[in-house]
Protein backbone atom coordinates (compact mmCIF):
# COMPACT_ATOMS: atom_id res chain seq x y z
CA UNK A 1 0.00 0.00 0.00
CA UNK A 2 2.83 2.35 -1.27
CA UNK A 3 1.75 6.00 -0.93
CA UNK A 4 5.01 7.16 -1.55
CA UNK A 5 7.75 5.25 -3.00
CA UNK A 6 11.07 4.72 -1.31
CA UNK A 7 14.10 3.07 -2.42
CA UNK A 8 15.47 0.26 -0.12
CA UNK A 9 17.70 -2.60 0.21
CA UNK A 10 18.28 -4.75 3.04
CA UNK A 11 17.24 -3.17 5.57
CA UNK A 12 18.08 -3.66 9.73
CA UNK A 13 16.15 -1.46 12.28
CA UNK A 14 12.58 -1.00 12.74
CA UNK A 15 10.20 -3.06 10.91
CA UNK A 16 13.15 -5.14 8.57
CA UNK A 17 14.71 -7.70 8.50
CA UNK A 18 17.94 -8.85 6.71
CA UNK A 19 18.33 -12.38 5.49
CA UNK A 20 21.26 -15.11 6.58
CA UNK A 21 24.85 -14.40 5.45
CA UNK A 22 26.27 -11.37 4.70
CA UNK A 23 23.49 -9.17 3.56
CA UNK A 24 24.90 -6.34 0.68
CA UNK A 25 23.10 -3.09 0.07
CA UNK A 26 20.88 -3.37 -2.70
CA UNK A 27 18.51 -0.07 -4.40
CA UNK A 28 14.80 -1.05 -5.25
CA UNK A 29 12.43 1.75 -5.92
CA UNK A 30 9.17 0.32 -5.04
CA UNK A 31 6.71 2.94 -6.69
CA UNK A 32 3.25 3.29 -6.00
CA UNK A 33 1.96 0.06 -4.88
CA UNK A 34 1.56 -2.09 -1.85
CA UNK A 35 4.43 -4.91 -1.91
CA UNK A 36 3.43 -7.43 0.86
CA UNK A 37 6.76 -9.36 0.08
CA UNK A 38 8.82 -10.44 2.75
CA UNK A 39 12.51 -9.40 3.50
CA UNK A 40 14.44 -12.38 4.26
CA UNK A 41 14.13 -12.53 8.42
CA UNK A 42 17.10 -14.78 9.43
CA UNK A 43 15.82 -16.46 12.72
CA UNK A 44 17.79 -20.11 12.87
CA UNK A 45 16.80 -22.27 10.30
CA UNK A 46 14.25 -25.27 10.87
CA UNK A 47 15.05 -28.67 9.86
CA UNK A 48 12.76 -28.87 6.50
CA UNK A 49 12.40 -31.81 4.01
CA UNK A 50 15.07 -31.01 1.37
CA UNK A 51 16.72 -27.99 3.52
CA UNK A 52 20.03 -27.49 5.52
CA UNK A 53 19.46 -28.16 9.20
CA UNK A 54 19.65 -25.94 11.75
CA UNK A 55 22.26 -24.22 12.99
CA UNK A 56 22.82 -25.53 16.66
CA UNK A 57 22.07 -23.04 19.75
CA UNK A 58 25.02 -21.52 21.12
CA UNK A 59 26.94 -23.99 23.10
CA UNK A 60 25.89 -23.40 26.63
CA UNK A 61 23.43 -21.85 26.73
CA UNK A 62 21.83 -22.50 29.97
CA UNK A 63 17.69 -22.48 30.54
CA UNK A 64 16.50 -19.01 31.57
CA UNK A 65 12.99 -20.22 33.07
CA UNK A 66 11.71 -17.56 30.29
CA UNK A 67 9.79 -19.78 27.77
CA UNK A 68 10.73 -16.90 25.25
CA UNK A 69 13.93 -16.28 26.20
CA UNK A 70 14.85 -20.15 26.16
CA UNK A 71 12.60 -20.61 22.80
CA UNK A 72 15.12 -17.65 21.34
CA UNK A 73 18.67 -19.17 22.75
CA UNK A 74 17.57 -22.45 21.01
CA UNK A 75 16.17 -21.29 17.89
CA UNK A 76 17.33 -17.41 16.82
CA UNK A 77 20.16 -16.58 18.96
CA UNK A 78 22.66 -18.33 16.31
CA UNK A 79 22.07 -16.18 13.52
CA UNK A 80 20.93 -12.55 15.56
CA UNK A 81 23.31 -13.07 18.58
CA UNK A 82 22.44 -13.62 22.16
CA UNK A 83 21.00 -10.01 22.48
CA UNK A 84 19.58 -9.07 19.18
CA UNK A 85 22.85 -7.63 18.34
CA UNK A 86 22.94 -9.49 15.10
CA UNK A 87 25.54 -11.66 13.90
CA UNK A 88 27.18 -12.70 10.44
CA UNK A 89 24.49 -14.59 9.84
CA UNK A 90 21.58 -12.41 10.32
CA UNK A 91 20.93 -8.50 11.15
CA UNK A 92 19.72 -7.38 14.74
CA UNK A 93 16.62 -7.89 16.10
CA UNK A 94 17.24 -4.57 18.47
CA UNK A 95 14.15 -2.27 17.83
CA UNK A 96 12.37 -4.13 14.39
CA UNK A 97 9.23 -4.11 17.13
CA UNK A 98 6.70 -6.29 17.61
CA UNK A 99 4.80 -6.47 14.41
CA UNK A 100 7.90 -7.35 12.49
CA UNK A 101 8.28 -10.46 14.31
CA UNK A 102 4.66 -11.27 14.81
CA UNK A 103 4.42 -11.23 10.77
CA UNK A 104 7.25 -13.00 9.92
CA UNK A 105 6.92 -16.17 12.60
CA UNK A 106 2.81 -16.18 12.02
CA UNK A 107 3.38 -16.00 8.16
CA UNK A 108 5.58 -19.48 8.30
CA UNK A 109 8.89 -16.82 6.32
CA UNK A 110 10.83 -17.93 9.26
CA UNK A 111 12.54 -19.48 10.60
CA UNK A 112 14.14 -20.25 7.21
CA UNK A 113 15.54 -23.59 6.50
CA UNK A 114 17.90 -22.35 4.02
CA UNK A 115 18.99 -18.88 2.52
CA UNK A 116 16.35 -17.47 -0.01
CA UNK A 117 16.25 -14.19 -1.72
CA UNK A 118 12.31 -13.58 -0.73
CA UNK A 119 11.14 -16.69 1.59
CA UNK A 120 7.22 -17.81 0.94
CA UNK A 121 4.16 -18.06 3.37
CA UNK A 122 4.12 -21.36 4.84
CA UNK A 123 2.44 -22.81 7.64
CA UNK A 124 3.73 -21.60 11.42
CA UNK A 125 6.59 -23.71 12.53
CA UNK A 126 5.86 -22.17 15.94
CA UNK A 127 2.25 -22.18 18.23
CA UNK A 128 0.54 -19.27 18.99
CA UNK A 129 1.82 -19.28 22.56
CA UNK A 130 5.24 -19.87 21.34
CA UNK A 131 5.45 -16.75 18.88
CA UNK A 132 3.63 -14.52 22.07
CA UNK A 133 6.93 -15.72 23.72
CA UNK A 134 9.35 -15.09 21.05
CA UNK A 135 7.12 -11.46 20.74
CA UNK A 136 7.86 -10.61 24.21
CA UNK A 137 11.58 -11.33 24.50
CA UNK A 138 12.47 -10.11 21.05
CA UNK A 139 11.04 -6.54 22.22
CA UNK A 140 12.25 -6.85 25.57
CA UNK A 141 15.81 -5.75 23.36
CA UNK A 142 14.67 -2.32 23.24
CA UNK A 143 14.46 0.41 20.59
CA UNK A 144 11.04 0.61 20.09
CA UNK A 145 9.15 -0.50 16.39
CA UNK A 146 5.92 -1.14 14.91
CA UNK A 147 3.40 -2.43 17.58
CA UNK A 148 0.76 -5.18 17.07
CA UNK A 149 -2.13 -3.28 15.46
CA UNK A 150 -5.90 -3.73 16.53
CA UNK A 151 -7.80 -4.44 13.72
CA UNK A 152 -11.68 -3.13 13.77
CA UNK A 153 -13.86 -3.65 10.44
CA UNK A 154 -14.09 -0.64 8.35
CA UNK A 155 -15.39 1.09 5.31
CA UNK A 156 -15.33 -1.43 2.06
CA UNK A 157 -15.94 1.36 -0.34
CA UNK A 158 -13.61 3.52 0.89
CA UNK A 159 -10.75 0.35 1.44
CA UNK A 160 -11.83 -0.40 -1.92
CA UNK A 161 -10.54 3.18 -3.36
CA UNK A 162 -6.71 2.07 -1.40
CA UNK A 163 -6.64 -1.06 -2.88
CA UNK A 164 -7.33 0.13 -6.24
CA UNK A 165 -4.73 3.11 -5.90
CA UNK A 166 -2.14 1.52 -4.30
CA UNK A 167 -2.11 -2.22 -3.99
CA UNK A 168 -3.97 -3.45 -7.11
CA UNK A 169 -0.39 -2.95 -9.92
CA UNK A 170 1.44 -4.81 -7.38
CA UNK A 171 -0.72 -7.40 -6.39
CA UNK A 172 -3.27 -7.47 -8.93
CA UNK A 173 -7.25 -5.96 -8.65
CA UNK A 174 -7.86 -9.71 -7.42
CA UNK A 175 -4.73 -10.20 -4.81
CA UNK A 176 -3.55 -13.08 -7.06
CA UNK A 177 -0.18 -11.07 -6.83
CA UNK A 178 2.23 -10.55 -9.48
CA UNK A 179 5.87 -10.29 -10.64
CA UNK A 180 8.19 -7.56 -9.31
CA UNK A 181 11.73 -6.82 -10.56
CA UNK A 182 14.96 -8.80 -10.05
CA UNK A 183 12.68 -12.61 -9.02
CA UNK A 184 10.82 -10.88 -6.47
CA UNK A 185 6.82 -11.24 -6.66
CA UNK A 186 3.95 -9.33 -4.87
CA UNK A 187 2.52 -12.54 -3.35
CA UNK A 188 -1.28 -13.10 -3.49
CA UNK A 189 -3.36 -11.81 -0.04
CA UNK A 190 -5.72 -14.66 -0.10
CA UNK A 191 -4.09 -16.35 2.86
CA UNK A 192 -3.49 -13.40 4.55
CA UNK A 193 -5.64 -12.25 7.95
CA UNK A 194 -6.45 -9.10 8.39
CA UNK A 195 -4.00 -8.62 11.12
CA UNK A 196 -0.92 -9.89 8.84
CA UNK A 197 -2.17 -7.43 6.35
CA UNK A 198 -1.80 -4.59 9.06
CA UNK A 199 1.12 -5.77 10.62
CA UNK A 200 2.35 -5.25 6.71
CA UNK A 201 1.46 -1.76 6.34
CA UNK A 202 3.35 -0.95 9.53
CA UNK A 203 5.97 -3.37 9.14
CA UNK A 204 7.21 -2.35 5.77
CA UNK A 205 8.77 -6.11 5.30
CA UNK A 206 10.82 -6.96 2.21
CA UNK A 207 10.72 -4.65 -0.66
CA UNK A 208 7.53 -2.79 1.06
CA UNK A 209 7.86 0.98 2.78
CA UNK A 210 6.25 0.71 6.03
CA UNK A 211 3.47 3.10 6.80
CA UNK A 212 3.33 4.78 9.62
CA UNK A 213 0.01 6.02 11.40
CA UNK A 214 1.22 9.71 9.78
CA UNK A 215 0.88 8.15 6.60
CA UNK A 216 -2.01 5.79 6.70
CA UNK A 217 -4.18 6.28 9.70
CA UNK A 218 -5.33 3.28 11.55
CA UNK A 219 -9.10 4.39 10.13
CA UNK A 220 -7.33 3.41 6.79
CA UNK A 221 -5.58 0.36 7.55
CA UNK A 222 -8.95 -0.71 8.59
CA UNK A 223 -10.59 0.36 5.73
CA UNK A 224 -8.59 -1.45 3.79
CA UNK A 225 -8.34 -5.13 5.89
CA UNK A 226 -11.90 -4.91 5.23
CA UNK A 227 -12.05 -4.79 1.83
CA UNK A 228 -8.90 -7.81 1.65
CA UNK A 229 -10.99 -9.69 3.29
CA UNK A 230 -14.13 -9.06 1.28
CA UNK A 231 -12.38 -9.45 -1.41
CA UNK A 232 -11.27 -12.65 -0.33
CA UNK A 233 -14.50 -14.22 0.03
CA UNK A 234 -15.54 -13.77 -3.29
CA UNK A 235 -12.36 -15.39 -4.65
CA UNK A 236 -14.63 -18.37 -5.62
CA UNK A 237 -15.56 -18.73 -8.96
CA UNK A 238 -18.91 -18.24 -10.41
CA UNK A 239 -18.65 -21.01 -13.00
CA UNK A 240 -16.72 -22.37 -15.81
CA UNK A 241 -12.84 -22.93 -15.57
CA UNK A 242 -10.89 -20.17 -13.90
CA UNK A 243 -8.21 -20.65 -16.60
CA UNK A 244 -5.33 -20.07 -14.09
CA UNK A 245 -7.07 -16.48 -13.51
CA UNK A 246 -5.07 -15.25 -16.15
CA UNK A 247 -7.45 -12.09 -17.18
CA UNK A 248 -10.35 -11.69 -19.49
CA UNK A 249 -8.09 -10.66 -22.32
CA UNK A 250 -6.34 -13.75 -22.67
CA UNK A 251 -9.93 -16.35 -21.94
CA UNK A 252 -11.10 -14.38 -24.45
CA UNK A 253 -8.22 -15.29 -26.99
CA UNK A 254 -8.90 -18.92 -25.84
CA UNK A 255 -12.14 -18.49 -26.22
CA UNK A 256 -12.23 -17.52 -30.13
CA UNK A 257 -9.17 -19.50 -30.67
CA UNK A 258 -11.49 -22.40 -29.03
CA UNK A 259 -14.58 -21.53 -31.11
CA UNK A 260 -12.29 -21.11 -34.85
CA UNK A 261 -11.08 -24.49 -34.20
CA UNK A 262 -14.88 -25.76 -33.81
CA UNK A 263 -15.87 -23.47 -36.92
CA UNK A 264 -13.19 -25.78 -38.94
CA UNK A 265 -14.06 -28.91 -37.86
CA UNK A 266 -17.72 -28.34 -38.73
CA UNK A 267 -16.54 -27.12 -41.79
CA UNK A 268 -14.78 -30.18 -42.85
CA UNK A 269 -17.77 -32.26 -41.60
CA UNK A 270 -20.01 -30.30 -44.10
CA UNK A 271 -17.46 -30.65 -46.95
CA UNK A 272 -16.91 -34.42 -46.16
CA UNK A 273 -21.01 -35.00 -46.06
CA UNK A 274 -21.28 -32.81 -49.68
CA UNK A 275 -18.80 -35.64 -51.01
CA UNK A 276 -20.49 -38.39 -50.15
Amino acid sequence: MDVRGRADGPRGGSGAFGRCGPHPRRALAVGTALVIVVGPLALAPAPTPGGSPAPPAPAGAPATGDPGADLYLRTCATCHGEQGQGTQRGPSLIGVGPASVAFQLGTGRMPLAREEQQPRRRDPVFSAEEIRALVGHVASFGGGGPQLPRVAPGDVVAGRELFAANCAPCHSATGAGGALTNGWTAPPLYDATAVQVAEAVRVGPGLMPAFPSQVLTDRQVDDLTSYVRLMQSERLDRGGNPLGRLGPSTEGVLAWVAGLALLLLFVRWLGRRADQ
